[in-house]
């Protein structure tokens, strides 16, 4: 049974799991004062251009989200999201929790647009409705889709007039900046949004995100925040090793370049039996349409989700390859879909 399922089914790069061996027993400061985090901080924010911004590295995906959404939030303002975004529908409710709403956006392709959040800014006019002041957005959704520089930029630009805050899940963010569609550059990203992460628990680390804050007004205390929250590490060194590890040179970018090949592969030999995709996902998912038979069959040796049920017949899978997808197994399962895929074709004909 081989795992498709996501991109964090095996453990760490083992460059990773060298460094944290090799600085074992090294004494050093805790909750992120150590040497190791410092490094990381100060060179992510040379791969940023130098630009003035605060770094924190904290464990988790919904950790990173709640700390800092509460935080840039006061207690009346709510997030806004597209219906598929992480926040409404796989984090357990823990934006709620912090007592802020998630405004819910019907979204092509999982992708916020100026229009759309004109739209809700329109329906909550007065202090009898929560506030809409933070768009939340990922990069690559949780579609697979990923945003253009322009795209961006139009949504950056209109956050900015309109005093809203605009955030950045980047759980996958190394699939979305390697992309071949991509046009973005990880330093263009200071100046697009206030706040965003870059994620390495999907990415060749054990764990650990890097929050980077952008607009200085949402800086202040706020490790306070964390602390408060307990994302305050006191192995902090534990993320400031595997970052520095995956920064130091490309590896970051190597890992998503080759879970980013691993999908395409997949994407080509599904596209070859004609079959029709869910929607455009130029990263490392993919959502095929298969017949519920043909599924069950591919569900005998793979794992994978079955994500959405398109009618009594068809259903769309997910499949998800990371930075230690195996060629070998791409090749199994397109051998395997491909014979199964003739099989069913012969018994209807």
């Amino acid at each position: 049974m081989y795992s498709f399922k996501n991109d964090y089914s095996e453990g760490a790069h083992p460059r990773i799991l060298n460094a944290l061996i090799e600085s074992n027993l090294v004494q050093d400061y805790g909750y992120g004062e150590d040497q190791f985090s410092r490094k990381a901080v100060e060179l992510l924010k040379e791969r940023m251009g130098g630009s003035e911004v605060d770094v924190h590295l904290l464990s988790g995906g919904t950790q990173t989200n709640l700390i800092a959404i509460s935080a840039f939030l006061r207690p009346h303002e709510a997030a806004m999201a597209a219906s598929t975004g992480h926040i409404l529908g796989h984090e357990t409710g823990a934006i709620e929790a912090t007592g802020h709403k998630i405004l819910s956006i019907e979204a092509k392709n999982g992708k916020l647009t100026p229009e759309h959040v004109q739209a809700v800014l329109d329906g909550h006019s007065d202090e009898h409705m929560v506030k809409p002041k933070l768009v939340y957005i990922s990069n690559s959704t949780e579609i697979g889709s990923i945003y253009s520089r322009s795209e961006l930029e139009q949504l950056s630009d209109f956050c900015k007039n309109n005093h809203l805050i605009l955030y950045m899940d980047g759980a996958r963010l190394g699939s979305a900046l390697c992309s071949e569609e991509n046009d973005l550059q990880l330093s263009d990203l200071p100046r697009l949004v206030d706040a965003f992460y870059i994620g390495g628990t999907k990415n060749g680390a054990l764990l650990g995100e890097a929050l980077v804050i952008c607009r200085d007004a949402l800086k202040e205390d706020f490790r306070y925040h964390m602390k408060q929250k307990g994302a305050l590490l006191a192995k902090g060194r534990l993320l400031g090793i595997q970052f520095l590890e995956l920064f130091r040179d490309d590896l970051f970018f190597e890992l998503a370049t080759h879970a980013n090949q691993m999908a395409a592969t997949l994407r080509e030999g599904i596209c070859k039996a004609n079959i029709p995709f869910l929607t455009h996902s130029p990263s490392n998912q993919i959502f095929p349409i298969l017949p519920n038979a043909l599924i069950a069959e591919l569900e005998k040796n793979y794992a994978f989700h079955i994500w959405e049920k398109i009618d009594g017949n068809h259903s769309a899978i997910r499949l998800v390859t990371s930075w230690a997808t195996k060629e070998e197994e791409v090749a199994a399962f397109l051998e395997d879909f491909t014979a199964l895929f003739i099989q069913r074709i012969n018994r209807e004909s």
